[in-house]
């Protein structure tokens, strides 16, 4: 059975944004995400998230040897996407729609390994379902005083089960629901 991760960069003072360039990742940092991606059985995006992902479908000139090596991890993997508006999506992903428990309990059923999810509201959602199995911040050095919640809701009871230092500047805290 699988199991969903929701991971995310995080300013120290609980944001996410991706654009920042304080969450522009180091070499080291870059790399984990390679593996991390490589070693996923899918990922899981709302609408917004997912949009901003596909970047990575495309092949773009300037992109240096690590960012082909994340681009064709993260075409290789399967992709599932929440959307209410979205009519059609990309290679290698499908559409959710309907229940969207039944939907997530069919994937973890169907499926070995980590299935990550990306992105606060869909995250909120399926933790207000029980469906969230494991917590990953990339805390960065960085306070931003605003914008978009890590917790895009009120934050469940959490039990810390690891603390990773990766690169320079970013430590990864892992929790589990208590």
């Amino acid at each position: 059975m699988a199991k969903i991760v929701f991971a995310l960069n995080q300013s120290l003072d609980g944001f996410v944004d991706h654009d920042h360039p304080a969450f522009q990742p180091d070499p080291v940092l870059f790399r984990h995400f390679i593996d991390d991606v490589r070693g996923l059985a899918g990922s899981l995006y709302g609408r917004r998230m997912y949009e901003t992902m596909r970047y990575w479908d495309g092949d773009h000139f300037e992109w240096d040897a690590p960012e082909r090596e994340y681009a064709a991890a993260w075409q290789s993997k399967p992709k599932w996407v929440v959307s209410r508006t979205l009519k059609s999506v990309g290679p290698n992903a499908s559409l959710i729609e309907g229940d969207l428990a039944a939907a997530i309990r069919g994937l973890k059923a169907q499926h070995e390994g980590e299935i990550e999810v990306a992105g606060p509201e869909l995250a909120h959602s399926l933790t207000e379902l029980g469906l969230v199995d494991e917590y990953r911040l990339y805390l960065h050095p960085v306070v931003l005083g605003h914008g978009k919640p890590f917790f895009a809701g009120p934050r469940p009871p959490l039990r810390l089960v690891a603390s990773d230092r990766i690169g320079e500047k970013v430590i990864r805290l892992t929790y589990v629901p208590a």
